[in-house]
């Protein structure tokens, strides 16, 4: 393998650096709100490190809709600020990585009885485009019964009256946090994967550091710094316990699902916005060869870590979506993959799971512990700015926002507009590796301006690769990740480098094993630790693949038997 760059490798160097470091913020929490406050503070010039328990973005900001979205229904509820927000972030978070965010025209059908009339429709959207600022070109625009279903032709007709289509953003919500978390890294940021806050340090009540543990070896470091920033999403009010502050406000937490299916089985040729019977708004959405529908919104109190995908949750899924789209008549065997995500939402009494208000806030408890919670994905950039002004104010220096203009790791591709241009032309250069124009265009598309980095990795460890019993594309993706991604286990790289687990299962089926052996071989696992890294990806393999009671079912069975 090359030198060691943000590497798995590299986890232990850099705890112990941060140990013999004096930082001057610690992130805690290494989602996209984490990664966001880590870039923003590093690239203000602060001393910066985060540390996340387990893999980046294995929480809520792997298990998003996967859209960076102004939030069109937040208008009902007179959002207006924060539609006009997010809506302008969108673009931001194109221009500055448009490998992992392309614009999605999204169709908003029309019916009898539903959430917005025709003219609700027209006027709201043309409002929503005016509080986004969106380019006149992406302008909302309507749509006849007709025309509407010659846009989708699965839609049910007997309620239909028409259609309004207008521009969202479609992105890979966990790619996004690690392209911005290994931007941070790249300015000079530190950031550990599997590392645990365990207790908060104090000296005479104020908060100074963050006692930490290493999930992979369980050594135990202490981290201090000047300011601790709790990102931690869901477990944001846990981190504020052991603070004694966690009083006024607390989460809220809800579970929202996505089913996956082929487009063999569902040939869905148009992302839709649509209402469900109870009133719920529902995506469908294709991505690739695949299409994937959500989300439910139900209060959740159960494992933070683990939410899984009930049989209530899919059957609610395939329901809603059989009676939008009528003929196709999904059954539960053509669910090809799912996931379960946690909302952190701000507690609001009196108000449902799908009324509380998506909007973030700050809370700075007396030993100086910086909390925020709420918001979403499309925001975590001005959410990030918030926090980083906190500090920089508490710190009493000028150091304004620059990451508006900062593009994440691998998109520098010329924006949006040079980011085709730039992965056709580059293309050529993995023909002389073996792999064909069109792999190589792929793996440009898809890690932008890092593809050049990926194919320097994969000519160094050509043999290596060859001999690894995998495709020469996969194999550079799996070198890079290891170097560069910090990927530490098959589930890390399976999933969240490469999103196998929700849109390639039966890539992820067979390479599985390959992949196993060469991250064995690579980071010296003892035969006790493959084990049960293996037995982690079969089980979400599982959970991914069949309701919770089903796998709980077998498990008993399997136990039973022996």
């Amino acid at each position: 393998m090359a030198d060691q760059h943000f590497s798995a490798l590299s986890r232990k160097e850099r705890l112990r650096n941060m140990t013999e470091t004096h930082l001057d913020v610690l992130v805690i929490g290494g989602g996209i709100t984490g990664a966001g406050i880590t870039l923003d503070a590093t690239a203000r010039g602060l001393n910066t490190a985060c540390i996340e328990m387990q893999d980046f973005a294995a929480g809520t900001s792997s298990r998003s809709t996967k859209l960076v979205h102004g939030g069109l229904r937040y208008l009902e509820q007179f959002e207006i600020k924060l539609v006009a927000e997010v809506g302008r972030e969108r673009a931001i978070v194109y221009e500055n990585a448009p490998h992992v965010t392309e614009p999605e025209w999204m169709l908003l059908p029309i019916v009898k009885g539903g959430n917005l009339g025709k003219t609700t429709t027209s006027f709201g959207l043309q409002v929503y485009d005016r509080l986004a600022q969106v380019n006149k070109h992406e302008r909302r625009y309507m749509l006849n019964k007709k025309s509407t279903i010659e846009k989708e032709p699965l839609l049910r007709e007997d309620n239909l009256l028409g259609g309004g289509v207008y521009v969202e953003y479609r992105t890979d919500d966990a790619r996004l946090t690690l392209e911005a978390m290994k931007k941070s890294v790249e300015l000079g940021a530190n950031a550990v994967n599997y590392a645990k806050a365990t207790d908060l340090l104090y000296d005479n009540g104020k908060l100074i550091g963050v006692e930490v543990k290493d999930l992979i070896n369980n050594e135990t470091h202490r981290i201090y710094a000047d300011h601790v920033v709790n990102a931690a999403g869901p477990w944001v009010d846990t981190l504020r316990k052991v603070d004694g502050s966690n009083t006024g406000k607390h989460l809220h937490h809800t579970k929202g699902i996505h089913l996956v299916f082929d487009l063999s089985r569902f040939p869905l040729r148009q992302a839709t916005y649509f209402d469900a019977p109870d009133g719920r708004m529902i995506f469908a959405i294709p991505r690739g060869n695949k299409a994937y529908v959500g989300t439910t919104d139900t209060d959740y109190g159960s494992n933070l870590q683990e939410p899984r995908v009930s049989r209530e949750d899919r059957d609610y899924i395939l329901e809603v979506t059989n009676y939008e789209f009528p003929t196709l008549k999904l059954k539960a065997e053509d669910v090809e993959s799912s996931w379960s995500g946690i909302r952190p939402l701000i507690q609001e009494e009196g108000k449902s799971a799908s009324e509380i208000s998506r909007k973030d806030e700050i809370f700075i408890s007396d030993s100086g512990l910086i909390s925020i919670a709420g918001g979403k994905l499309t925001g975590y950039r001005k959410m990030a700015e918030r926090i980083v002004d906190v500090v920089v104010d508490k710190m009493n220096i000028h150091a304004p926002c620059p990451t508006q203009d900062i593009r994440l790791s691998g998109g520098e591709v010329g924006g949006s507009s040079g980011y085709e241009t730039f992965a056709v032309k580059e293309a050529y250069r993995g023909e002389a590796l073996g792999m064909t124009r069109d792999e190589t265009e792929d793996l440009f598309r898809f890690y932008g301006a890092n593809g050049l980095k990926m194919l320097e990795l994969l000519e160094e460890n050509l043999e290596e690769a060859k001999n690894s019993g995998m495709p020469l594309k996969l194999a550079a993706r799996l070198l890079y990740a290891l170097e560069y991604e910090m990927a530490v286990t098959p589930l890390d790289f399976l999933n969240r480098r490469t999103a196998f687990l929700f849109f390639d299962m039966p890539e992820l089926k067979r390479w599985k094993e390959p992949v196993t052996a060469f991250m064995k071989k690579s980071l010296n696992w003892s035969e006790e630790e493959t084990k049960a890294y293996t037995k982690e990806l079969e089980s979400e393999i599982a959970y991914a693949t069949k309701p919770y009671e089903d796998v709980e079912d077998q498990k008993a069975r399997e136990k039973q038997a022996n």
